[in-house]
């Protein structure tokens, strides 16, 4: 059996014969014969057989061995004469503008889903930038405009993907086990409004619910969505973030009670300060010594242990759900009434807060929605980009999270 024949067989390149083999000390290179001889236009499929000029192409494919391997072709340019444009035709053995295979950009996808760039880079012998490339493109190709079909329930968060506050705005579909559909630089209103405006009056006004925290950014976004794409989505305010508002209520009206001791001059003062972990932990999880921090708080009568009180009330709205959301409902204006005369300002002022979004706070207990998917995905976002120590760019992490988060399937050359 001739050795071309032998390597048509093994590589089976779509669209081209092997036409002769070269060995370099750089590895192996293969010269392919196009099959095809007219040429067609990337753009509008106009075919020809006039082409504009000719040149010879290098792509790295799967290693032979411990060999590099390289295909090399001629490609030609053709003048669309309904472009009016000069374009290159592509192959089908790689993507456009690639100077890899498609088996070794799927093989390289497949390893960045699951290990760090390094790893791969040096397992597969490309460069680091070159991998971070591949994947772009990869992912560029699997992702089309049918991610944001038939959304009916998402939920919008930011993520800090970088220091001096810069993030990243993460949409997810609730229907899809959280499935990231969209992702984008900033956590402004603008941010979110380009969601909306991707998805476009049509599948906006199919949106059945949208889950937030109370940040006034994505909310305009929302209301903004509403008054020019007919937004008809209920808006739910994620439980999550309403308890952690109480959480940060406690520790405030911690810090203002040590302050006030510490200006009478009470030698409790330190002691208050120690309450800290006693006052926001879950109470199932309190330690013995934690769980003694609060029984002296009730004896005394202090502040704090009325701040707990507060907090752990609005914690039993949520469970208050198993009766109904109208159960709910009662117990959080009883809630709002007992904040609102509590004398403690952290949560006057918190009062205030959930007196103003009260509606979607409701809503989530409805629907029984939340962002937790969300912070899960917060979580597997993070590990990405330490696994990754740092990406150059947002658009390279946004590349990696669609990969890895937004269902993508890369099948292995060794699969097909």
């Amino acid at each position: 059996m001739r050795v071309t024949t032998a390597l048509n067989r093994m590589l089976a390149i779509a669209g081209a014969t092997v036409a002769r083999i070269v060995f370099t000390p750089q590895g192996i290179v293969i010269g392919l014969r196009r099959r095809a001889k007219k040429l067609q236009c990337p753009a509008c499929g106009l075919r020809t057989r006039a082409a504009y000029d000719r040149s010879v192409r290098r792509w790295r494919h799967l290693d032979l061995g411990a060999s590099r391997l390289w295909l090399e072709a001629e490609v030609r340019r053709l003048h669309c004469r309904r472009c009016d444009r000069v374009l290159t035709e592509e192959v089908p053995w790689a993507r456009p503008g690639a100077r890899h295979t498609r088996d070794v950009e799927d093989l390289v996808a497949w390893c960045a889903k699951r290990m760090d760039k390094t790893t791969v880079a040096r397992l597969l012998r490309v460069s680091w930038e070159a991998v971070a490339r591949i994947v772009t493109r990869v992912v560029a190709e699997a992702i089309d405009d049918y991610r944001l079909d038939e959304l009916y329930r998402i939920g919008v968060d930011e993520i800090s993907y970088r220091s001096e506050h810069r993030y990243l705005t993460v949409v997810a579909d609730h229907d899809r086990g959280g499935a990231v559909v969209w992702a984008a630089e900033g956590k402004d209103a603008a941010t979110l409004g380009s969601f909306f405006a991707e998805l476009g009056e049509e599948r906006t006004s199919i949106l059945q619910a949208v889950t937030l925290d109370m940040g006034a950014a994505y909310i305009k976004a929302v209301e903004d969505a509403k008054r020019l794409l007919g937004l008809r989505a209920t808006v739910a305010f994620d439980p999550f973030h309403v308890v952690r508002l109480a959480n940060e209520a406690v520790d405030k009206a911690r810090r203002w009670a040590w302050n006030e001791a510490r200006r009478s001059g009470d030698a409790g003062a330190r002691w208050v300060k120690r309450a800290r972990w006693a006052l926001v932990k879950d109470p199932g999880r309190l330690s013995t010594s934690q769980r003694l921090t609060l029984e002296e708080l009730r004896k005394t009568g202090s502040v704090l242990y009325r701040a707990w009180q507060l907090k752990e009330g609005l914690r039993e709205v949520y469970r208050m759900a198993v009766f109904g959301v109208a159960a709910s409902q009662q117990f959080l204006d009883r809630w709002l009434a007992w904040a609102c005369r509590s004398r403690i300002p952290s949560f006057v002022r918190l009062s205030k807060t959930i007196r103003k979004h009260r509606k979607g706070i409701l809503a989530a207990i409805e629907l029984g929605l939340s962002n937790s998917k969300l912070e899960g995905l917060n979580s597997k976002i993070r590990l990405i980009n330490h696994r990754g120590y740092g990406h150059h760019s947002a658009k390279a992490l946004i590349a990696m999270i669609y990969l890895c988060c937004g269902g993508i399937t890369v099948e292995l050359p060794t699969g097909r």
